[in-house]
């Protein structure tokens, strides 16, 4: 039995861990915490160890934020519409 202990120990703390990570888990998906912190994150990584990675990074933010353009009338009507314009 003595030698079972130790055993056991170390299952229930990986256990004890694994239950805690799957609480944490669920609470940052409820509440959509760690999206920005982990984006963040990882572009100061990519900063600091990837230069080019980096400037993806920002470029896809700028992309991101840039607007859509408005949808263009003449591609519903057809080419043959006699509708003018």
């Amino acid at each position: 039995m003595s030698q079972l202990l130790p055993l056991l120990t170390v299952l229930a703390g990986l256990a004890v861990t694994l239950a805690l990570f799957a609480l944490l888990a669920r609470h940052v998906r409820r509440r959509g915490t760690a999206g920005g912190a982990l984006r963040g994150a990882m572009a100061a990584h990519d900063e600091a160890w990837h230069g080019t990675a980096a400037d993806s990074y920002y470029e896809l933010q700028v992309q991101t934020d840039r607007k859509a353009p408005l949808p263009d009338d003449r591609w519903k009507r057809g080419p043959r519409s006699r509708r003018r314009a």
